[in-house]
């Protein structure tokens, strides 16, 4: 045990403190068990550099699973392949709209203090992705979105753009270890929008080049009956939205929908900001999920209201003997 994990263990031992530490020792306890886990990523959690301890903790076989928003997905190539064009704004807090638009015009897309360049990030990914859309395409292919950057991964020509150490990339890490990634609503990302513009302008012939929301449930239901006959699913999530309301709806559906006896997520928690209010579902306590038959009443269940981009790194720091 290294030393942020020993100063968490001494110092954290109350309120969202002491929660963040039941939550890593609950993880834990699951992984002891031969268990898995999968992690869910929304918000901009890869602009916020999480891949720096997300990436060593796929590669040690912490993680099993990611399922993350379109935004998440690329983001985390967006900083591989332009991080040194990065510009972070410590006082965004009091930009003028005038101020917005200069940023604007100079190419810079902020994500609160940070600003991802349009021309290095985004348009340099373009360029490669659509080449490897347009090879689908010939073949009559449907695959994941991950699959394409996965394709991009190895051009040599887009290997030379790197600018971070790879070891940083959750994506490659992914890649490299061949876990399943589930991308829901990954038509509200920035490559989303540039595949509908592919296909408007006919540079592609049909949308089906990229699995759909139905075939991605139909993948993810098809890992979980593969997987848990042998090994418990934990549920990590980070932040609230589609990233974790998408993949959690899995049991029910093969409990309640194909009639599948189904185990029920064995280990579950939750890092948001998103307080319990007038039907949040990011809110909303663990409890409510055992209505839902996702979770079970003996399921260790943590929910952490604190900012994920301090949490996550840490739990990870501890996971990993930090």
């Amino acid at each position: 045990m290294g030393p942020i994990s020993t100063f968490m263990l001494k110092n954290y031992k109350h309120f969202n403190a002491a929660a963040l530490v039941d939550a890593a020792i609950g993880y834990e306890k699951h992984l002891e068990n031969g268990d898995k886990m999968m992690i869910t990523l929304a918000g901009a959690m890869s602009t916020a550099e999480l891949g720096k301890t997300l990436a060593e903790m796929i590669r040690q076989d912490k993680v099993h699973a990611i399922t993350c928003t379109g935004a998440n997905l690329e983001e985390d190539i967006f900083n591989l392949v332009a991080h040194e064009y990065y510009e972070r704004v410590p006082n965004y807090r009091d930009l003028t709209p005038q101020d917005e638009m200069k940023l604007l015009d100079k190419g810079m897309n902020r994500v609160t203090d940070t600003c991802i360049p349009e021309t290095e990030a985004m348009r340099r990914v373009e360029n490669f992705i659509k080449s490897e859309w347009m090879k689908a395409d010939k073949n009559n292919e449907t695959n994941p979105p991950h699959h394409y950057l996965w394709q991009m991964l190895d051009i040599p020509e887009f290997k030379k753009l790197f600018q971070i150490d790879p070891k940083d990339s959750w994506v490659i890490a992914a890649k490299e270890k061949n876990i399943p990634i589930f991308t829901p609503g990954w038509e509200d990302s920035t490559l989303g929008n540039m595949f509908a513009a592919a296909n408007i302008k006919k540079e592609v012939s049909s949308t089906s080049l990229v699995e759909s929301g139905i075939q991605l449930m139909m993948r993810l239901a098809s890992w979980y009956q593969e997987v848990t006959p042998k090994h418990s699913i934990g549920f990590f999530q980070i932040g609230g939205g589609i990233a974790g309301d998408f993949p959690i709806c899995v049991v029910p559906m093969l409990e309640q929908d194909l009639k599948i006896k189904t185990p029920l997520w064995g280990y579950f928690c939750q890092i948001s900001d998103s307080t319990t209010s007038y039907g949040s579902y990011s809110g909303a306590v663990p409890n409510e999920k055992i209505t839902w038959g996702k979770l079970d009443i003996d399921t260790p269940k943590f929910i952490i209201e604190s900012d994920a981009t301090i949490v996550a790194p840490l739990i990870f720091a501890y996971l990993l003997g930090l």
